[in-house]
């Protein structure tokens, strides 16, 4: 997989676009995009407005890049080989197990992606791509169950919904470094998804 670290650039001494927009991206949660003004994402890096222009032109910017390094890790999820080729029901766990570890290694960003309203042009941008990447994912779904291998009794629609809907949860419990792993967190929602959809012999 793709590195998950956050795009850098060095900036003014003290601290480096990484840095920044990872105090940035934790501001957005707590506050809200809308709500975080230049002088309070400023008072939380302890550093004057003007100062913040020198690793970004503006707080869009910095939401940009936030939602790109989200985003990014789960589109590429789909351009790996074991995404592309075999069984739909194989693709399918793959996907969602990756979708998984990029959850968790990337917490905070896709926190931020998941919580947009969609009120500004790069907030619609980025929910367009959310769905896209949705819409893919459900494909695989929907082609694992005309193959035979997941039940066709649920509608491929409410499948979807479902697994999202649980997979999206964990930006609200899970805490890294905990006692509960992201191999293991995989294994658990593979297994609560995959035994209750799999056709059973």
């Amino acid at each position: 997989m793709p590195s998950t670290a956050a795009p850098s650039k060095r900036g003014r001494p003290g601290y480096d676009q990484q840095s920044v927009l990872l105090i940035a991206v934790d501001v957005f949660n707590r506050h809200g995009y809308d709500a975080t003004s230049m002088g309070i994402l400023a008072e939380n890096l302890g550093i004057s407005k003007s100062a913040i222009y020198h690793h970004v032109p503006s707080k869009g910017d910095l939401l940009k890049l936030a939602l790109d390094h989200a985003l990014g890790g789960l589109e590429s999820i789909l351009e790996q080989p074991e995404a592309q080729s075999g069984p739909a029901d194989a693709r399918l766990e793959f996907v969602l197990r990756q979708t998984v570890a990029v959850l968790v290694e990337r917490l905070p960003f896709v926190t931020l992606l998941l919580r947009l309203r969609g009120n500004t042009e790069i907030e619609r941008d980025a929910l367009e791509r959310r769905r896209t990447f949705d819409h893919k994912v459900a494909g695989l779904i929907s082609a694992a169950r005309d193959d035979g291998s997941l039940r066709q009794d649920i509608d491929p629609r409410t499948v979807t919904r479902l697994l999202f809907g649980t997979i999206n949860s964990i930006v609200e419990w899970y805490k890294p470094g905990g006692a509960l792993s992201p191999e293991k967190l995989a294994d658990d929602v593979i297994t609560i998804a995959f035994d209750g959809l799999h056709v059973k012999p």
